[in-house]
């Protein structure tokens, strides 16, 4: 191995005590390849064990806490007791490999599609426009508490799969996103307090753990830091958040980026990086795993050097499950960074995720046809 890699092999012991035995995170990734009715695919076991070797945490794909917040074809369920024996096969997929296996557990609210949901009823904290969707429909208090039992019954679920944790997907305008948005939520109730709805969550999840599972489960909390409506999240706000979240029995948190080293746009200085800023703000309490467009040995070594201690990939780990493997001994000269279209084994993608790619040619980076 290349000496300037070596941190990234180092282990990490989370706040319950767990040790992680490298920095390396699998990002959890839409890959449209569960059954129809959200159990796990036979497709989805070789997908994912290929990219579990020599990783230290492994999340997977967003998966729907409840039927009405469904938000991808083929998306993996968490809904269910029928779930259970599906997701267990996926959490020893995982776990057999070495590594962490965390579940993402998620609920669309207004980003749900009206065609996956039951009678089409897509919902909300509040009823405000969505663009080319119809608009979603106010939640009724009673459903909001539903909700959070949900999140709750899913870590349930998620404890007897044999999962070691869950992620709690307050990310990528998802419902959670939606109760803290000051544009997608304009309740004038209690669950117009913006904090009220995504601590209310983590409450309910860790009282799960405490009555179902084990101090050693992990529990981790997805964000993305600011968003491009008007009103919409800043930085400002999500400082506000980390400081609540920091408060929390939490185990890390998980910054969503599209880019690691972007800039803010509102609510902080303009020409400090996000992580950075997130970094200084958080200030050691917790772990913080970045994620962003990390495609070469180069590109995960100078995201470790900003001294955040996990570094998640994921479309990197799209085209070479074998990335971190080739980096730890020594092969970074031989890791693929362009999908090739031509190969026969579609660099081991289910085949629902390879047609899109394909379709949209350009969502990863690929060779020329």
């Amino acid at each position: 191995m290349n000496e300037k890699y070596a941190s990234l092999f180092e282990s990490l012991t989370l706040p319950n005590g767990v040790t992680l035995k490298n920095r390396f995170v699998l990002a959890p990734m839409t890959h449209y390849s569960s059954n129809p009715d959200g159990t796990i695919s036979d497709q989805e076991l070789p997908y994912i064990a290929q990219r579990s070797k020599d990783i230290g945490l492994v999340i997977t794909a967003a998966s729907n806490v409840s039927d009405s917040g469904k938000a991808f074809p083929g998306q993996p369920s968490v809904a269910h007791d029928t779930d259970i024996p599906g997701l267990k096969k996926q959490a020893d997929t995982i776990k057999a490999e070495g590594a962490k296996a965390i579940i993402q557990i998620h609920h669309g609210g207004r980003e749900a599609v009206a065609d996956l949901v039951p009678n089409g009823d897509v919902v909300a904290p509040s009823a405000v426009e969505k663009e080319g969707a119809a608009t979603p429909r106010a939640l009724e208090t009673a459903e909001v508490q539903q909700i959070i039992e949900d999140f709750g019954e899913a870590t349930r679920r998620a404890i007897e799969a044999g999962f070691d944790g869950v992620e709690i997907h307050g990310a990528n305008g998802y419902i959670i996103q939606q109760f803290f948005s000051p544009f997608s939520n304009r309740r004038d109730d209690e669950w117009g307090e913006r904090l009220r709805f995504p601590l209310a969550v983590i409450d309910k999840v860790k009282e799960t753990v405490e009555k179902h599972g084990s101090k050693d489960f992990i529990i981790g909390y997805r964000f993305s830091p600011e968003e491009p409506e008007t009103p919409g999240l800043t930085m400002k706000e999500t400082f506000e958040l980390i400081d609540a979240l920091v408060e929390k029995p939490l185990d890390y948190l998980h910054v969503s980026l599209m880019d690691f080293h972007s800039t803010a746009r509102r609510g902080a200085d303009a020409n400090a990086k996000r992580i950075d800023l997130l970094k200084e703000r958080i200030n050691g309490r917790i772990p913080l795993i970045g994620v962003g467009s990390l495609y070469s040995a180069e590109d995960v070594a100078a995201a470790k050097a900003t001294g955040v201690p996990l570094i998640a990939m994921g479309r990197e780990l799209l085209i070479d499950p074998e990335f971190v493997t080739k980096l730890k001994e020594g092969r970074e000269d031989e890791i693929i960074r362009l999908i090739d279209p031509a190969r026969e084994d579609h660099h081991g993608i289910p085949e629902p995720l390879w047609n899109i790619i394909l379709q949209t040619k350009g969502w990863v980076p690929t060779k020329a046809e």
